[in-house]
Parts: C-alpha cells; sequence; structure tokens
C-alpha cells in the first residue's frame, strides 16, 4: 500500500481512556510504518512512533511509551521525553526536535487520518 487514505479507522475513542496511548501498525513491509496513538482529555495526537535521535522505536513493550507518571511520551532507547500535544522532545538528547505528526481526527468516537497518508514518505530505514 503506497498511500492511506483519508478518513480510515485507527482506533475507537472508548479503546483509548483519556491519558492512554496505543501503538499501531499503519503499513507492513521491511520497514513497517508504526504510529502511537496518544489520548489528552478529548484530543487524540498520532506521532510516527520512531525517535528523531536514532531512529528506533519510542517503546519496547506493546502500548508503553509514556514516563511513569504519564505526563511524556518518553523513548526507552535513549530517554528522550516528548510533549503528548506537541510531540516537541522537551528533555534528552534531542531537545529542540520534534515527533513526526501523523493528523488525526476524532469523528463519531473512531479516531481516523485526517488527510491521506504518503506511505512511502513515512517508511525509510532508521537511519
Amino acid at each position: 500500500m503506497d498511500r492511506i487514505p483519508a478518513g480510515e479507522e485507527l482506533a475507537q475513542l472508548s479503546d483509548l481512556p483519556d491519558g492512554a496511548t496505543r501503538g499501531l501498525i499503519l503499513a507492513e513491509g521491511e520497514w513497517p510504518v508504526r504510529a502511537v496513538l496518544v489520548r489528552v482529555g478529548e484530543d487524540v495526537h498520532a506521532y510516527l512512533n520512531r525517535c528523531p535521535h536514532a531512529g528506533r522505536p519510542l517503546n519496547f513493550l506493546p502500548d508503553r511509551f509514556l514516563t511513569p507518571d504519564g505526563e511524556l511520551i518518553q523513548c526507552v532507547a535513549h530517554g528522550a521525553q516528548f510533549d503528548k500535544s506537541t510531540g516537541e522532545c522537551v528533555a534528552g538528547p534531542c531537545v529542540g526536535d520534534r515527533l513526526t505528526r501523523i493528523p488525526v481526527v476524532v469523528e463519531g468516537g473512531v479516531v481516523r487520518t485526517a488527510g491521506e497518508l504518503d506511505v512511502a514518505s513515512l517508511s525509510h530505514p532508521p537511519w
């Protein structure tokens, strides 16, 4: 799949409680395109599951993306920490950089892609 259409269902909002995260695979392949959904109140933010510091996935365990206090997204490899609402790195080796945002909308209790996603532009080796 080269593109994911706008409006593609990613998750049910009811399956993502406030403060929770969920990892998902947007596209399979040699370098699968992985994403993370983060719920903050009524808002859901989505990012590419790839740390800008070294290109590694942010998590080691399924759906475990947050600091112990649940306030920030944390990269398990080098400890970089990111604001949940903006994706900006606020601590660690990539301060000032940010996670790659994936535009999403919540419509009728469903989290969907807000626009068409070009999988090829998101899928590249982590170096």
